[in-house]
């Protein structure tokens, strides 16, 4: 077993330089898109699909963010950068920590990528640990739902998030020195933040890159009340006066106060053959936690509502992280083999829970490495594929008052294949991926007298077709088997848990979780329109979640000491998610230069735990639509997003309120011929409405942002 963070690296690049030819000639450059980004020149084209492909020809849900829209989405967290795309919700723990949620999937069924490895953070053990990827830095972002996100790990049911930046250059800039930056203000956290790298050709093949970030923030004003009206019921009823006061706070959200900053440099050598290259980074994001205000004197331990009678203290979490990454990949233009493709990264992270006092209260540290080694096919008459190789391994250990987790380890080995085949008017795909799994627990005093291993063999697989209807019209059908050995967490969890405000119980004994899938998909365009439709249903054995027990379960896990929290232990039942994601854009006139388009996006999923009633956190029917005048040079863009109530809760959750946000933005590209530079003017939220997502943690606590007015200048030069 390979402990050494520096070993483990250098195998992995030794890796790469044995499967690296002598011969390179300067490749064919890719043509600059109009976000200043030098990926493929087809915007819709999807590069985590494992085989590159157009957007329509991929047989789930999928959505592709770069140029204006990512501008104008841009938000200090990955899950608020994401929240408008079909199918996607965010955790919204506050302004600073805020992950993806696809098809009601969130944590572990949810991989973060940064240009197809994972970010290497702790995100996915608690909703209050920050992502490690900034999306300041993107130049795209991909989100692959469904079956075929499960090629990048068993885990992936939900979907894939990758992140896709330039550190590590993909084209040597015809220009002396390449430079890209971005800066923006927003109002309602008073946010400054700025982005800037500058890539420079040292020779007709090499070039470096140079890159840094940073962006501060206040507390986040908010729309309307700080505690949800259920909350604000149970705090007005108090007999203490500075709880009655609780309930009629308003504006600022108290601790969301935000630093970041982050520096990278990274070179590549790049040719006919093929291309190699390497990128190192270094990060810190210093963030306040949400407090959990008071809304009655002691707890009542019926957990009527989770959160009742606890206060979450003003805890800062210092979060750092180095990073290694290596891409590469060899041109074979033979019969068979079209290229290989390495891609490795290695991170050393860590971050340090701060009480109120100044002292650490608890330090998670977290060491990971990951590499993919994929065979890409050459086309042979409209039959493509690839298949690879993928190792993963994580070193885990948490110290101080929160520790819930004992250290563990995971080591996850993987074989994957996609085939895909064309024969005109039918599309033919098949996928399959076998993973082991090993999870080891280190003996801890305080948790585990003994160490526990587990491993477990998973065979995950799928098979799809889509037909042409008419010109410009597809209809897919998509059938899904996986498998998903239990993490860390869900096995290994035995403490009280601040940020969840829960003492969290795992089970050790647990078996795979298993699933079968379908999802067909709908998909057209032509002159003036496009419309896409995703409809899918899981059914889950062994689906694992977490539910309110007695707390006698706890106490006897926990020597019989006095709860702090409610017990959650995590259990295993039969589960079925299904649900829609649409969207669809029309041209509706040409006024002058300019085109006047709408565009509506609508999402749905419904959950239900077998024994448990509606699963938790799940996010209602959202609609959103927009009319946008796009010109040249100039558009303007007016939009409004409705998201219903949620009242299909679970026993341990309040209903959460619908809500109706009103934005609006204006684009502007200043120089004549230079369509990468941009400034834009944007109003979100601009009637001021409490709004809160049912799927935070948080949400009767820290509802979204109030009125933002917001002033992006993004350059290109």
């Amino acid at each position: 077993m390979l402990r050494s963070p520096s070993l483990r690296a250098g195998c992995a690049l030794t890796a790469l330089c044995l499967a690296w030819p002598a011969a390179a000639q300067t490749a064919a450059p890719a043509e600059p898109q109009a976000d200043g980004s030098y990926h493929d020149p087809r915007s819709d084209i999807v590069v985590t699909a494992l085989i590159p492909r157009s957007q329509g020809d991929i047989l789930s849900g999928t959505s592709i963010v770069t140029g204006e829209e990512l501008t104008r989405s841009l938000r200090p967290t990955i899950g608020e950068t994401l929240a408008r795309q079909p199918g996607v919700s965010a955790t919204s723990f506050g302004p600073n920590a805020s992950r993806p949620i696809l098809r009601g999937f969130q944590g572990e069924r949810v991989r973060i990528l940064t240009d197809g490895i994972g970010s290497f953070d702790v995100s996915n053990t608690s909703v209050d640990h920050a992502v490690a990827i900034n999306p300041l830095t993107a130049d795209r972002i991909e989100v692959l739902r469904g079956p075929s996100a499960l090629l990048y790990g068993s885990s992936a049911i939900g979907g894939v998030v990758n992140v896709i930046d330039s550190r590590i250059p993909r084209r040597v800039p015809d220009e002396a020195i390449h430079i890209d930056a971005i800066g923006t203000y927003g109002s309602a956290a008073n946010e400054r933040s700025g982005s800037g790298e500058i890539e420079v050709p040292l020779t007709e093949n090499f070039v470096v890159h140079v890159d840094g970030s940073y962006s501060k923030t206040d507390d986040l004003r908010t729309g309307g009340y700080i505690l949800s009206k259920a909350m604000r019921e149970i705090a007005a009823a108090s007999d203490e006066e500075e709880i009655q006061d609780n309930a009629r706070l308003k504006g600022k959200l108290a601790n969301t106060a935000a630093e970041v900053w982050e520096v990278a440099g990274g070179f590549a050598y790049i040719g006919d053959g093929g291309n190699l290259g390497m990128s190192i980074s270094h990060s810190e994001n210093t963030y306040g936690v949400p407090s959990r205000l008071e809304v009655a004197e002691e707890h009542d331990h019926d957990h009527d509502h989770e959160e009742e009678g606890h206060s979450h203290e003003n805890v800062t979490l210092a979060m750092k992280q180095t990073r290694a990454d290596l891409r590469g990949e060899v041109a074979v233009n033979g019969g068979f083999l079209d290229s290989i493709r390495l891609r490795a990264g290695w991170a050393d992270y860590q971050h340090q829970e701060i009480e109120p006092s100044g002292e650490v209260g608890t330090t998670f540290k977290n060491q990971s490495m990951e590499s993919r080694l994929e065979f890409v096919q050459a086309d042979r008459n409209g039959w493509q594929g690839a298949s690879g190789a993928q190792f993963f391994t994580r070193r885990f250990q948490a110290d101080g008052e929160e520790k819930f987790l004992p250290k563990n380890q995971t080591d996850q080995f993987g074989l994957f294949t996609l085939q895909s085949l064309d024969l005109g008017d039918t599309r033919l795909e098949a996928g399959a991926r076998y993973e082991h799994t090993k999870l080891q627990s280190d003996p801890d005093a305080d948790l585990f007298a003994e160490a526990s291993q587990r491993s477990f063999n998973a065979l995950s697989g799928s098979l799809g077709i889509s037909q042409a209807i008419m010109p410009g019209w597809r209809v897919g059908l998509n059938l899904s088997r996986s498998e998903r050995a239990p993490s860390a967490e869900e096995l290994f969890a035995r403490g009280n848990h601040a940020g969840t405000q829960a003492f969290e119980l795992g089970n050790p004994d647990f078996g795979k979780e298993k699933s079968w899938g379908v999802e067909g998909t709908l998909r057209g365009s032509g002159n003036g329109y496009s419309f896409s439709l995703a409809a899918y249903h899981n059914w889950f054995s062994g689906f694992i979640y977490e539910s309110v027990v007695d707390d006698s379960v706890c106490q006897a896990a926990n020597g019989g000491a006095e709860m702090e929290f409610p017990c959650y232990a995590y259990a295993q039942a039969d589960a079925r998610y299904y649900g829609f994601e649409a969207e669809a854009s029309v041209k509706l006139a040409q006024v002058g230069s300019y085109a006047i388009n709408i565009d509506g996006v609508a999402d749905y999923v419904r959950a239900t735990i077998k024994g448990n009633g509606p699963a938790p956190r799940i996010p209602p029917l959202r609609l959103l639509g927009g009319i946008e005048a796009q010109g040249a040079r100039l558009s303007a863009r007016a939009e409004l997003e409705h998201v219903f109530e949620q009242d299909r809760v679970t026993d341990f959750e309040t209903p959460t309120d619908g809500f109706t946000m009103v934005n609006a933005s204006i684009s502007f590209k200043p120089l004549a011929g230079n369509d990468r530079t941009t400034l834009m003017l944007s109003a979100n939220n601009i009637f001021d409405v409490e709004a809160r997502r049912h799927a935070s943690f948080l949400k009767d606590f820290a509802p979204l942002a109030g009125r933002d007015i917001r002033l992006t200048a993004r350059i290109s030069i």
